[in-house]
């Protein structure tokens, strides 16, 4: 072998052996800077997170949706609107309590404070729908009907208040439910609510009030 080809071969190990020296030492200062410590590579002391900030943690259990709430031996199963009809046939009372027959033939009582929530409660005549106060509201001059639907005195002001007169035309039909003009909203025309995706469903069961005690004593 003369001398020519074995300077070449020479000249060739010489640029591959630079080559990947460069190359390593590209790759060190990308991870690690010039630091001969590479700090850069330490692991960061981070609190365990998920990969997504509002994931739920996967040590928690896994949420069961579309899961009617359960029933205690102290709770009652009637549908809303026959709730709101029992309230308004005992004379709409703000405090007392009034009492009803629920899906299951047991006497119960509540109170109007069980009722409010159907009216200003979201997600409850059916699933993503507005609460019926959230339109109407105290703030009559924006209120569909001028019907304030948050508060007990504004159920019984009723609608069509003009110039926020403390009385309007009553939605509970004196007392008289399947008469009155909400009875006929919620359960005969069903009507689809501006701003609601579906008409309110009058078959609405809900879990409200006590039952009252059962007499043992068989009656002659």
């Amino acid at each position: 072998m003369n001398d020519d080809v074995k300077r070449t071969i020479y000249n060739v190990v010489i640029l591959f052996l630079v080559v990947v020296a460069v190359w390593v030492g590209i790759i060190f200062v990308n991870a690690c800077g010039f630091s001969i410590a590479c700090n850069r590579a330490e692991r960061l002391n981070l609190p365990d997170t998920t990969p997504i900030p509002t994931m739920i943690p996967a040590t928690l259990p896994a949420m069961e949706m579309n899961e009617a709430p359960a029933a205690t031996s102290d709770e009652c199963y009637v549908s809303g609107i026959n709730l709101v009809g029992a309230w308004v046939e005992a004379g709409a009372p703000e405090a007392d309590s009034f009492e009803f027959t629920d899906a299951n033939g047991v006497n119960c009582e509540a109170a109007f404070e069980d009722v409010l929530p159907l009216f200003t409660q979201s997600n409850l005549w059916y699933s993503g729908s507005l609460s019926c106060s959230s339109c109407h509201s105290v703030t009559l001059a924006v209120s569909p009907a001028q019907l304030d639907l948050s508060s007990y005195e504004g159920i019984l002001a009723g609608s069509r208040r003009a110039d926020d007169a403390p009385k309007g035309t009553d939605i509970l039909g004196g007392g008289d439910w399947e008469s009155s003009v909400l009875y006929q909203f919620l359960a005969e025309t069903k009507a689809d609510v501006p701003g609601h995706d579906a008409a309110l469903s009058s078959e609405l069961m809900i879990y409200v009030g006590t039952p009252l005690p059962v007499d043992a004593t068989p009656t002659p």
